[in-house]
């Protein structure tokens, strides 16, 4: 797993302010479809971004709590959301939340159940502290859909199977929708969003996951036989790509709108 410390947290605030990751943030908020007065729960409220954007639509007579269980993650959101008194951020668990039958509207969860092993406790939870009738976004990406040229196409297989092990379910889509339906929700809706580059952008998803798929193999690699050096040469690899206009990625996250 990835330990989310003042580092990695500013990378995931550098990726999610990328152009095509706040494309992915206006479709979660068009799927959730906040109304003023409503409360909502956002499960790895991260760098705030979505918790800011709810906030400001819930308005006055609303409420957004961030649930993260990373301390350098809430306290980044705690600073964005600093000027908005109907949000706040509280430390927790996503498998075990701290809060009263029916107490939320709505709930929305974004890359976060991919790190969850109990995905059916927590699954359950997330159905507990809903009001009947209310919907429930979640969005997680399935890293079979990934198609990412390569020079050497064993070599990055190997760096992407380390890479799947930062994850409790690196394929968690495929399966939640029986297990939201085992949980007691209705799927009303289920969408690809694609995280796509024909080209090479750095100021992009693809760029900012390159880098840290890097950094998280340069560290664990060695358990499944990748040295730093085989590490270096996929991401040298990627570079030079790059520079003759031949890069492309793409892959697939799934938003699932669920109600209670």
């Amino acid at each position: 797993m990835i330990e989310f410390d003042e580092a990695a947290a500013r990378a995931v605030e550098a990726m999610y302010l990328t152009p095509d990751v706040v494309g992915q943030r206006a479709r979660v908020i068009e799927m959730l479809s906040p109304r003023p007065g409503e409360r909502i729960l956002d499960i790895g409220v991260g760098p705030g971004l979505l918790a800011h954007d709810l906030a400001r639509m819930v308005g006055d007579t609303g409420r957004v709590v961030g649930l993260d269980a990373a301390p350098a993650m809430l306290k980044m959101a705690r600073t964005r959301l600093a000027a908005l008194p109907q949000a706040e951020c509280v430390e927790g668990d996503a498998a075990r939340l701290d809060f009263a039958d029916a107490s939320f509207d709505a709930v929305v969860s974004t890359q976060v159940y991919e790190y969850v092993a109990p995905i059916a406790r927590a699954l359950s939870e997330l159905h507990r502290v809903l009001k009947p009738g209310g919907r429930a976004v979640i969005l997680d990406t399935d890293w079979r859909s990934i198609v990412w040229h390569s020079s050497d196409e064993a070599r990055m297989g190997r760096v992407l199977s380390c890479w799947d092990g930062h994850l409790a379910d690196p394929h968690l889509p495929a399966t939640l929708g029986p297990s939201l339906r085992r949980a007691g929700f209705t799927v009303a809706r289920v969408e690809i969003v694609p995280m796509f580059s024909a080209h090479w952008q750095p100021v992009s998803y693809a760029g900012g996951i390159m880098r840290s798929i890097r950094s998280y193999v340069q560290a664990n690699g060695a358990k499944v036989g990748l040295g730093g050096d085989e590490v270096q040469a996929w991401y040298d690899d990627q570079l030079r790509l790059a520079e003759r206009g031949e890069f492309f990625f793409s892959v697939n996250r799934y938003a699932f709108v669920a109600t209670r």
